[in-house]
């Protein structure tokens, strides 16, 4: 477990690469799937959840996706002591929803179903959401990433297939065009 100090003044250090670290770190090693506990450096109270709240805001204004009400209202159903836990695995099951397999996102789900942390409706419900969520993340990856190869391919002036194939048009209608002067010009030279 990588413990994470929390000084009076805000800075969080990381007690295995002895140096701080910023809310974004933080969250790259949640995302790289570091166990991690926040404790305030002079009481050692644990801050973890606190904080982890923070970096989920932070994360999820800047990529301006929300968590979905559905499993917000599961959340608050499970009652105090748990919405933490849940809240952690859930935030953690969505970050690596974009990368995980559907094989490790059922496996997952499923571990939690087999130590009755939720139930198997439950379970059913938030692995259809959590494969929905990261399909609809995938396709609208993938339509930015051809958005950008567009927008780069207009910006440096490079042809497109379409772009070749009117050009293979006009040079096919201009050689046609060639051949009946060449044939014009014989026939008058011809008389």
């Amino acid at each position: 477990m990588r413990v994470i100090k929390k000084y009076a003044n805000r800075k969080l250090y990381d007690t295995i690469d002895k140096k701080y670290i910023s809310l974004e770190r933080l969250s790259e090693l949640v995302r790289e799937g570091e166990d991690i506990s926040v404790v305030d450096n002079i009481t050692g109270e644990d801050l973890t959840s606190s904080i982890m709240s923070q970096v989920l805001v932070r994360d999820n204004k800047e990529s301006k996706t929300e968590v979905p009400s559905s499993i917000l209202v599961q959340l608050i159903r499970k009652g105090g002591g748990t919405v933490i836990d849940y809240a952690k695995k859930y935030a953690s099951l969505w970050q690596s929803a974009v990368t995980m397999a559907d094989d490790e996102i059922e496996k997952i789900v499923n571990l939690l179903i087999k130590n009755k942390e939720i139930s198997e409706v439950e379970g059913n419900t938030l692995k259809e959401e959590v494969l929905g969520y990261a399909d609809n993340l995938k396709n609208w990856i993938a339509e930015k990433i051809d958005q950008r190869v567009s927008e780069v391919s207009k910006m440096m002036n490079l042809a497109t297939k379409e772009h070749i194939n009117h050009l293979n048009e006009i040079i096919e209608s201009l050689s046609d065009k060639v051949k009946d002067l060449e044939k014009s010009i014989g026939d008058k030279k011809s008389k």
